[in-house]
């Protein structure tokens, strides 16, 4: 069996990132002590994890939205930034009216919030979709 390769990107409500990459021969406990040491540092359960498919499997609706969540979590942002950053991470060209319109879908169907005119248009994930935020002493 040829060996096998996992892993397991996480940011917790800080905005540190972890990536956790596994190779060789994977075994039900090496699994379930690794889950356990994610849900140590994110303070994320079994049931929460989600498990994605690698982006050369995912849709352009897929990647965009991965690039959203990880990068613009809780914070407004505009069409052009989600393609800089998408260009970035996966070092593959994107026209700018994909990305809109795509964004305009995502709005549509609930994902995001969208703000102002045409020409200015910001989006933010929605607000109980966004990781939540820590408690202020103030």
């Amino acid at each position: 069996m040829p060996p096998r390769k996992l892993k397991i990107e996480l940011q917790d409500w800080e905005g540190t990132r972890y990536v956790l990459t596994v190779e060789g021969r994977l075994t039900r406990e090496k699994i379930t002590a690794l889950l356990e040491l994610v849900e140590r540092l994110g303070g994320v359960s079994e049931e929460e994890l989600v498990f994605r498919p690698a982006p050369g499997e995912m849709t352009l609706y897929e990647r965009l939205q991965l690039i959203i969540e990880r990068y613009f979590p809780a914070t407004w942002f505009t069409s052009r930034e989600v393609k800089e950053v998408y260009e970035q991470e996966f070092g593959e060209p994107v026209k700018l009216s994909t990305v809109s319109t795509y964004l305009a879908r995502m709005a549509e169907r609930g994902l995001l919030v969208r703000a102002g005119p045409a020409s200015a248009r910001r989006y933010r994930l929605r607000a109980e979709l966004a990781p939540p935020v820590p408690n202020s002493r103030f």
